[in-house]
């Protein structure tokens, strides 16, 4: 019964988590962009076919969840609501910096509030937290993540790439001194 409260929680937080992009995305950024990094499509590539690989197929419909470890569970009614609250903030501390292609603004600035002043990229970090607890069957969730984290090094990179060229020392203190998408690991 757990399992199946922890699916419905899941796809909540998944609408919830979407909710915040598509909001921004019909506000519009903060003007054209000027400079782009299209180095970072693959990695938008990847994370998606992440979530494929990682919501493709169930272990729940061939009645597999009996020896699914409940800690997995857990986890993951906890770190969904956690993965919808820190993709609001970083959007929202973001403002109409935010955007799905790797972009700067004429305007833009260097974020370092709220989320940003844990990791460099929460969104990714948002990302990264809950779904494949409940919904994947572990091997499956081993190849999505990885995949998932490939796409995700892309997209650093070339954004960080971004911020270095336009703030130069500033960001590159801040890149010293701040994780990327996970606090505490470099």
């Amino acid at each position: 019964m757990l399992t199946y409260i922890a699916i419905g929680e899941l796809v909540v937080c998944w609408i919830l988590w979407l909710a915040v992009f598509v909001i921004r995305h019909r506000q519009g950024g903060s003007g054209k962009a000027v400079v782009t990094a299209p180095a970072a499509r693959p990695g938008i590539v990847l994370q998606a076919v992440s979530y494929l690989v990682a919501w493709s197929f169930s272990p729940i419909s061939l009645g597999w969840r009996a020896w699914w470890p409940m800690g997995f569970t857990i986890a993951s009614m906890a770190l969904g609501p956690a993965s919808v609250v820190l993709a609001w903030s970083a959007v929202r501390h973001l403002g109409r910096q935010w955007r799905i292609q790797a972009a700067l603004s004429e305007d833009h600035e260097l974020v370092r509030t709220g989320p940003y002043h844990l990791v460099r990229h929460p969104v990714y970090a948002s990302m990264l937290l809950a779904t494949g607890f409940v919904w994947s069957w572990w091997p499956q969730l081993l190849i999505a993540l990885a995949i998932f984290l490939v796409g995700t090094e892309i997209r650093v990179r070339a954004e960080d790439g971004l911020l270095a060229g336009r703030f130069g020392e500033t960001f590159t203190a801040y890149r010293s001194s701040v994780r990327a998408y996970i606090p505490f690991l470099r």
